[in-house]
């Protein structure tokens, strides 16, 4: 997977909380063996109206959500079924980081939901809710919002506010080096090698 770089890029937020993996891909997507074109699915009982066209009062059809790359919501993002598809459809659609509070005993994020974000390559963020409900403030606004994320520096920097959180080390090296399980797996191809080298795959008593 890519190297996730600081970039600036255009918010969708979509103001509702336990957004499980059911709306995020419904299940009649699911159909497909590729690992491609999930991002039109995205959303879609929300996004498409029956006739499939686009229903203009879904926020990722509106002109300011327009090529967005931050995706906001509310608490308990990904709940739901354990379906990589989800995070699949985010990626794929271009959404690089998703925003989500974390409210009193409730998590920003689903774990599962969190981990298959790690690894394909997008940041989950965990805000306070006071964070995230000013962030929702600024995306009311008609004109399309703009945020700087820095992994490196672990901050969601809009104009001079800045929100700062917290990642998991392993998983911040992991994005920044583009690194998936795979990938992270080959950097010990030589330990790897060395091992099976000094120990017999041959069965006993064969």
């Amino acid at each position: 997977m890519d190297k996730f770089e600081t970039f600036t890029g255009i918010v969708c937020a979509v103001d509702r909380a336990n957004i499980d993996t059911d709306a995020l891909i419904p299940k009649e997507h699911l159909k497909s063996i590729k690992r491609t074109g999930f991002g039109p699915a995205l959303f879609s009982d929300w996004r498409y109206n029956d006739d499939g066209t686009d229903n203009p009062d879904f926020v990722l059809n509106q002109p300011k959500a327009k090529g967005s790359s931050i995706l906001v919501g509310r608490n308990n993002f990904g709940c739901g079924s354990s379906r990589e598809h989800a995070v699949w459809a985010v990626a794929q659609q271009g959404f690089k980081v998703v925003i989500a509070p974390i409210e009193g005993d409730i998590p920003g994020f689903a774990d599962i939901f969190c981990n298959n974000c790690a690894k394909n390559g997008v940041l989950t963020v965990q805000l306070s809710s006071a964070d995230v409900d000013a962030i929702f403030e600024m995306a009311t606004a008609d004109e399309p919002l703009e945020a700087t994320v820095s992994l490196e520096d672990q901050k969601v920097i809009f104009g001079e506010t800045e929100f700062m959180f917290e990642v998991d080390p392993s998983v911040k090296e992991k994005l920044l080096q583009g690194l998936d399980d795979i990938a992270e797996s080959l950097l010990y191809e030589a330990d790897i090698s060395n091992f099976e080298a000094g120990h017999s795959t041959q069965m006993l008593g064969a």
